[in-house]
């Protein structure tokens, strides 16, 4: 596996940033400001970068390409698909909304045809009055096997959605299952998963005892209103971790409760004792993305 340089993602985002123009009709407006590259994070009025993650190529001759984001504020913030927030060509790519805060990696991917191969793909984010626009293409230093880290031979953990959910691994495509439910009432979210053990143990592996050798996340990717995870013996809130202590894993339910009617799109991560984001490797986790609508 060819492994990209560990590059912070500000440093990547303000290489390929477009700053637009000054907001229209509105006389005293700023013009998008742009943080320097080692500007400490704010609470609150910051900005919201994309991160290009890694590119690979599949079989039948198409490219995936693996995007996360940088919320450098405190809290998570909600860009609705549109001006502020597009992808090209087209709007509605398949990204996020809703941002959670800091580094988050490989929250969703784009599938370019083999004949588009040379094709760059934009994505423009706009808030707080700070313009953010980064371009995705087949570029060499960014090649990775989300699948394969050919150093100790880990691959991502498997992640399986509801009842007969098929088995998925890797970068997120489509929607792993779709629900329905109304305001308040929750919803159960049954998710299992499983992983193998590496075939080179790591030497710092003593320094990762604290970390479970498996776990999976389930947090807001998309939707209007507040959501609420809850499951037995853990806190409830925004998001909720599962913890498995083998790497046999297990099926987990989790109970899912939303405020306000809408379209919603959860987030199911499964990462093993790699870390958030593979540590760098650009490997090995899966995520699976879940639609829920959601009635009055």
């Amino acid at each position: 596996m060819h492994q990209r340089p560990h590059v912070f993602p500000v440093a990547i985002a303000l290489a390929l940033l477009g700053v637009g123009a000054l907001l229209p009709t509105i006389a005293d407006a700023q013009p998008p400001r742009t943080p320097l590259a080692l500007e400490p994070a704010g609470s609150t009025g910051e900005a919201v970068w994309p991160a290009y993650e890694a590119w690979s190529r599949n079989a039948d001759g198409s490219l995936t390409l693996l995007v996360g984001y940088y919320n450098r504020n405190d809290v998570s913030v909600d860009i609705p698909i549109g001006p502020d927030n597009h992808m090209g060509p087209g709007q509605d790519m398949g990204q996020p909304t809703h941002f959670l805060p800091g580094r988050n990696w490989g929250v969703f991917s784009v599938t370019v045809p083999a004949e588009d191969a040379e094709r760059r793909v934009n994505w423009t984010l706009r808030i707080n009055n700070q313009l953010a626009k980064v371009e995705f293409w087949a570029n060499p230093p960014y090649f990775a096997d989300p699948f394969l880290n050919v150093a100790n031979g880990n691959v991502p953990p498997i992640l399986k959605v509801g009842p007969g959910g098929d088995d998925l691994q890797g970068p997120p495509h489509g929607i792993a299952a779709s629900y329905s439910t109304t305001v308040g009432e929750p919803l159960t979210l049954l998710i299992s998963a499983r992983d193998q053990p590496l075939t080179v143990e790591p030497e710092e592996r003593a320094g990762r005892r604290g970390r479970p050798p498996l776990r999976v996340t389930w947090k807001k990717y998309r939707g209007p209103g507040q959501v609420t995870f809850e499951a037995d013996g853990l806190d409830a809130g925004p998001e909720l971790t599962h913890p498995f202590d083998e790497l046999a894993g297990g099926e987990r339910m989790t109970s899912v409760t939303f405020d306000a009617p809408g379209q919603y799109r959860l987030m199911a991560t499964g990462n093993d004792v790699s870390g958030d984001g593979g540590g760098g490797d650009q490997c090995c986790w899966t995520t699976a993305h879940v639609d829920v609508t959601v009635n009055p």
